[in-house]
């Protein structure tokens, strides 16, 4: 059996999607928080099972019988995000899985100025040490990202935001498919793999294809990063959100998010979807 976590969420639910496409719905479980919210599984034929990651006893209980459980990290900044990885190692070690998948981001190190990173190097180091095989999916920067970052450049016209640098933005149902086609065996991979887009652009790079996408001008403008810190608090981001986000740039600019590989097209059969893609989605919007 394959368990997936976080199977009512976007990255989880579209990965139990694709994984249906290639193997029968009798040998996928998932775990979710709220049962009701995965009945479309179960009427499908999908073993629903309630746990979350601060319940060992319920992790079990949703482990039950599973050769591989995919991990998808939890995305709450002010948990113990680290100590809630282990104990869902723990419960897949207890259950005897023979594999645990883990959705990690890519260039993962303890000295990232993206604090994501730290706790993504620190499951790592847990599922090296469990004794269990193991896949850490290092995937790209999740391209949607763009709508909090890019500002409102359809209506201004400028995309105007902190010196950057390459980020290699990778489409988060792309992540999916490739997560899916990994647990269903067609390509066993160890340890951590990247999965990236071909491309990495900077947001010079992204207001040159706004521009010849919509036929208008859109312009790049370098604010500093206390400048966009008070336009975003001010335009109404939440400040805590607007700090998080703020790092990212200089990450960026460090080059952390550089790092292209073809593994993900690949895995797909296909290219990776760009951010052309997404501009020309949210254009024709």
């Amino acid at each position: 059996m394959i368990v997936i976590t976080g199977a009512t969420g976007a990255l989880g639910g579209a990965t139990v999607r694709h994984l249906l496409e290639r193997v029968p719905a009798a040998r996928i479980g998932v775990s979710v928080r709220d049962v009701t919210k995965a009945q479309h599984l179960a009427d499908r034929g999908v073993r629903v099972r309630r746990a979350s990651y601060d319940d060992p006893a319920a992790l079990r209980d949703a482990f039950e019988g599973a050769e591989q459980v995919l991990l998808v990290s939890q995305n709450d900044p002010a948990a113990d995000g680290i100590g809630l990885h282990r104990n869902a190692i723990e419960a897949a070690v207890a259950v005897g899985a023979q594999r645990v998948l883990y959705t990690s981001h890519q260039n993962v190190r303890p000295g990232s100025p993206f604090a994501p990173a730290h706790e993504h190097s620190a499951t790592e180091a847990l599922l090296a040490a469990s004794g269990i095989a193991w896949t850490s999916l290092r995937n790209g920067f999740y391209a949607h990202s763009l709508d909090w970052l890019l500002g409102p450049w359809q209506q201004t016209g400028t995309i105007a935001a902190p010196a950057d640098g390459p980020v290699s933005w990778t489409d988060r149902a792309d992540a999916a498919e490739a997560a899916a086609i990994v647990l269903a065996g067609r390509r066993p991979l160890d340890g951590p793999v990247t999965l990236t887009a071909r491309r990495a652009v900077t947001f010079g790079d992204i207001a040159t294809t706004a521009a010849e996408l919509t036929g208008r001008d859109v312009t790049r403008v370098v604010l500093d990063d206390e400048q966009w810190l008070a336009d975003r608090i001010a335009s109404g981001t939440p400040e805590p959100m607007a700090r998080m986000l703020l790092p990212f740039f200089d990450a960026a600019r460090s080059g952390h998010f550089a790092e292209t590989d073809p593994l993900l097209a690949e895995l797909l059969g296909r290219e990776p979807h760009t951010v052309a893609d997404l501009l020309a989605e949210r254009a024709n919007a």
